[in-house]
């Protein structure tokens, strides 16, 4: 509920505390007094748009606090904890309004979003006027009133669920479609590649290995001519084969008569002839590869140009045909393999939908059947609110399969008539001023008990009505303030006198001035005791002049009330 209102510079109101309670709390005064600058401030406060005319003239800002007392597992908190904002104790509202149009939020005191004011304020209060066209008379809002009338939020959920479920596979249906038509587009294309590149046969590293083949090819005759000079100088008669052998002769003649100071040198120079011998055949196989061979590097240059070309053609390097090849065979695969694929996510689509259609006809079901409840309900309460000649009536409207959104496939529709034998039509458009606060009157004595804002506030709801029909407003109001916090603002002693708190609104002097003939006027809000409540009711009675007569009827209303 609402436990407190601080507002500071805002219209005609310098500065103001009210503290709320639970029940029926009524909000009295002379017209003109200020009592829609009240509801404006407090609708400032909950994240209703925002307007420079409302700074008291002379300030640069004024500000309004809204204090809300909740209970532990109200939504509010939920939605609090979702945006990281610490959520226990007390709920505080606050918003800065500046004389050049700028506005801020806080909740308790950190900085946020008009955006989620606004939703907290939804989910707190609930402002019903004559000329409100948003909650009860906002047609857009109707199926979820009679949502939570009837208790189907549970369904309304697995509907949501399945819906998107069913958008879900639908979405990835339409894709595989895209993709698979765009892919037979191109598979004469594609075909042509891979036969291309299989044809090509590349391989990983060969241009490496190609390249390395011409250079060697190219530089053959000069490396070859180095060879032989090698060979030569290890072979022939002058040649180090030669004179090692001439060396180990020489030596092996007089290594006995050495005593052994020569085997070394023997050992060694054998090794030698032996590794030089090895040398030798491994230059004349290096000169017999070093035969140059036109065909070969001709085969070898035109191999190297035809990967190059290929790897230009398709935009990658040449190491990379082979993976393209395999990615490009992949994507045929896929094209031959995509009619089985396309055909399972049809079906995937088809059960999705049929899913959902049962789910959301089976709400639509229970929709009509808490319609029926809701408009017995409905009915009951016209009657002691002098509507027993009118009619209301919950129209649920099934739309067609493919007008089904995550909600349902129903729209739903308060409608009213305000005579026997009159069509039904939109509840704004029917109802006159008085009988359409009456009817969102007893639409939120049906409701309260069902999912209501905690604070109810009604502006005016009795206007155009009197004596028994003001009377039983009064009854009906009281009896909704046994389930949530209503706050009306009234001109009716009848409702008046069913308060359990009762607020006088009233304009005086402001400030510091008040002893000034000139001074500027403010609004005053003070909260009533016995005494005052029973002079207020009787002015409300007799007018500008309270007669001893209008105090003892004053008396006879407010007997047996709070």
């Amino acid at each position: 509920m609402l436990a407190a209102l601080s507002i500071r510079d805002i219209v005609l109101i310098d500065r103001l505390e009210l503290a709320l309670d639970k029940g029926l709390c009524t909000l009295t005064g002379e017209t003109g007094a200020g009592k829609s600058i009240l509801l404006d401030s407090l609708g400032l406060a909950i994240g209703a748009r925002a307007d420079a005319g409302l700074v008291r003239q002379g300030a640069e800002q004024g500000s309004v606090t809204a204090v809300f007392d909740l209970a532990g597992d109200h939504p509010a908190r939920a939605l609090l904890d979702e945006n990281g904002i610490e959520a226990e104790g007390d709920l505080i509202l606050r918003r800065v309004q500046t004389k050049d149009g700028r506005s801020r939020a806080f909740v308790n005191d950190q900085p946020v979003s008009v955006g989620l004011l606004r939703q907290l304020g939804d989910m707190l209060v609930e402002i019903h006027g004559q000329h409100d066209e948003r909650g009860l008379l906002d047609a857009s809002g109707h199926r979820a009133i009679l949502d939570a009338f009837g208790g189907l939020e549970p369904k309304v959920q697995q509907v949501r669920k399945l819906h998107a479920a069913a958008s879900a596979a639908r979405e990835a249906l339409a894709e595989h479609e895209a993709a698979l038509a765009k892919a037979k587009a191109e598979q004469d294309y594609l075909t042509h590649v891979v036969g291309e590149l299989d044809e090509l046969a590349p391989e990983p590293g060969e241009e490496t290995a190609l390249a390395e083949e011409r250079t060697l090819m190219m530089h053959s005759e000069k490396i070859a001519a180095d060879l032989s000079e090698a060979e030569q100088a290890l072979s022939g008669d002058g040649g180090l084969d030669a004179r090692l052998n001439v060396a180990l002769r020489r030596l092996s003649r007089v290594a006995e008569q050495a005593g052994g100071r020569l085997d070394a040198a023997i050992a060694a120079l054998d090794r030698t002839l032996v590794e030089a011998a090895e040398a030798r055949d491994q230059i004349a196989q290096a000169l017999r590869a070093m035969e140059f061979n036109p065909a070969r590097l001709e085969a070898v240059e035109t191999r190297l140009f035809a990967l190059r070309a290929a790897a230009r053609k398709h935009n990658v390097q040449v190491d990379s045909l082979a993976a393209l090849a395999e990615k490009l065979r992949g994507q045929l695969q896929e094209i031959e393999g995509g009619e089985t694929k396309l055909a399972a996510l049809r079906k995937a689509a088809e059960e999705a939908g049929a899913a959902y259609l049962v789910a959301a006809k089976a709400l639509s079901d229970a929709r009509i059947k808490a319609a029926a409840k809701l408009d017995k309900e409905v009915m009951k309460e016209l009657v002691p609110l002098k509507l027993d000649k009118a009619s209301f009536r919950t129209q649920v409207d099934v739309l067609s399969d493919a007008q089904g959104g995550p909600e349902g496939i129903d729209r739903v529709s308060f409608l009213v008539s305000t005579n026997p034998g009159a069509p039904h039509g939109p509840l704004i458009k029917i109802a006159s001023g008085g009988e359409l606060s009456r009817f969102v009157l007893a639409l939120k004595v049906a409701l309260a008990s069902r999912g209501s804002a905690p604070t109810l506030i009604f502006d005016e709801v009795d206007a155009g009505v009197g004596g028994a029909v003001a009377e039983a407003v009064g009854l009906r109001l009281a009896e909704l303030s046994r389930e949530v916090q209503v706050l009306v603002v009234t001109h009716s002693p009848q409702v008046a006198a069913r308060a359990r708190h009762h607020f006088r609104i009233s304009k005086g002097a402001a400030g510091e001035t008040k002893a000034k003939k000139d001074a500027p006027l403010a609004t005053r809000v003070e909260t009533l005791d016995a005494d005052a409540r029973r002079e207020e009711i009787a002015r409300m009675l007799a007018g500008a002049t309270v007669t001893d007569e209008a105090r003892a009827a004053a008396d006879r209303l407010i007997g047996g009330h709070p």
